[in-house]
């Protein structure tokens, strides 16, 4: 007997057709089960069939309170003409490296707080800064670039120049006569850093921007220090802000994520046809837990920028340290700039230079305990480091100077622990370095 035939014994299940549009089981003697409709003929399947083909219930007459996590990386259509159609489109979900509705979530949360056009999120947020440069740069091109940039963003502007000929002019981010003077004709992209990493200084958004805004060339903005709760570029000039979303966006430790926003359709539409090409898609749950993430950010920073200000205030006045930097500092270099461009506080990142040099630096990053000594930032447990050994070891002598990480700089990303045991934690690891 076939395997298609139907027959008293056989473990096939029958199923009843269903009517055109009615997605349910017609039964008047049990309750309404959801059903997409079965292809024609196959109103009959074996348990084995069953088992890969479950019912897709139809949500009616509520909504989720929570954000859906769409797992799936691939999606079906019902015509031909339909999956040809959703290929040319930005907007079809068909695969998730091209596009899905939990990580489309995402990019339109990001987009909102921002004040951009459209998002684009990736798997990391070297994901999302190289997406920006090689959608943007061709060999031969120029970039002007603030010099205190973050290691990884270096060592990316570097490699264009070493393999594409794409020439990099650096300037302070403070100066608006330094962008001025670095223009040339093949100028592209002016980038930034709103906070720089790991020395909090702060730039001038709205008079660089001015100045490229002048000579028709875009500026890039890395946010991720400030996050959109204490700054949005886009409101001082920016066409395009990057975030690493690993960071404050998420916030606990467990997602690795990146996005970009941008002011127009149109540079979106530049970045976006390269990105999806070079696959650094945002996995679903990733996005799914940057959003969950999110819900606290607010909470997170008020209390971040808080204790950070705090501890910077009694860092400065400790005699194991030569300099700290935080934006709510008045001693700070750009103060008169932070309070314009971050008046809801200067962030949870200090920079401190230890006075015994790069050896109390690597004792005090050992000795703390509450603290963890990790390369991130923006967690909900308090973090240190030493950049000019992790984050900026790409840099050479010349470069970190030139960016003021000395060697011994450390950084300290404030959690959300209470302040006074943070200090504690602080104060001893301090008297170890001395």
């Amino acid at each position: 007997m076939s395997h298609a035939d139907d027959s008293a014994d056989s473990a096939a299940t029958p199923l009843r057709p269903v009517r055109p549009g009615a997605g349910t089981r017609d039964s008047a003697d049990s309750p309404a089960t959801p059903l997409r409709p079965l292809p024609p003929g196959a109103g009959t399947v074996r348990p084995e069939t069953l088992a890969i083909h479950p019912p897709h219930v139809e949500i009616t007459g509520s909504r989720p309170l929570g954000v859906p996590l769409h797992q799936g990386h691939v999606f079906a259509f019902d015509s031909a003409d339909a999956l040809a159609t959703a290929f040319t489109s930005a907007d079809a979900f068909l695969y998730s490296r091209l596009g899905n509705p939990t990580v489309r979530t995402l990019e339109d949360a990001v987009a909102r707080l921002e004040g951009g056009a459209a998002g684009l999120s990736f798997a990391s947020g070297m994901g999302a800064v190289n997406a920006v440069l090689l959608g943007l740069l061709s060999s031969g091109d120029h970039v002007i670039a603030q010099s205190c940039l973050y290691g990884g963003t270096y060592a990316v502007l570097n490699d264009l120049a070493t393999r594409w000929g794409v020439d990099v002019t650096y300037v302070s981010g403070t100066d608006p006569e330094e962008v001025r003077a670095a223009l040339r004709p093949r100028t592209r992209l002016l980038y930034l850093e709103t906070i720089a990493n790991p020395t909090t200084r702060v730039s001038d958004l709205p008079a660089l921007a001015a100045v490229a805004a002048g000579a028709g060339v875009p500026v890039a903005v890395d946010n991720t220090f400030a996050s959109p709760l204490l700054c949005r570029p886009l409101d001082h000039g920016a066409d395009i802000v990057v975030h690493s979303a690993t960071k404050y966006l998420a916030g606990h430790a467990d997602v690795l994520g990146g996005v970009a926003v941008f002011k127009d359709q149109e540079l979106y539409g530049r970045v976006r046809h390269h990105a999806v090409e070079q696959g650094a898609s945002t996995d679903p749950f990733a996005a799914w837990l940057t959003l969950r993430g999110m819900q606290t950010l607010s909470l997170r920073m008020e209390r971040q920028c808080a204790s950070a200000a705090d501890l910077a205030a009694r860092l400065a006045a400790h005699p194991a340290v030569a300099a700290v930097r935080h934006p709510a500092l008045a001693s700070h270099p750009d103060r008169e700039i932070a309070a314009r461009l971050l008046p809801g506080g200067g962030g949870g990142v200090i920079s401190v230079d230890l006075a015994g040099g790069r050896e109390a630096g690597r004792t005090f990053v050992e000795a703390v305990r509450l603290a963890s000594l990790s390369v991130s930032l923006g967690d909900v447990k308090t973090l240190v480091m030493h950049p000019a050994s992790t984050s900026h070891h790409q840099l050479d002598a010349a470069a970190l100077a030139a960016a003021g990480i000395g060697p011994g700089t450390v950084r300290i990303s404030v959690g959300i622990e209470h302040v006074e045991d943070l200090w504690t934690d602080l104060e001893q690891a301090l008297r170890k370095a001395a």
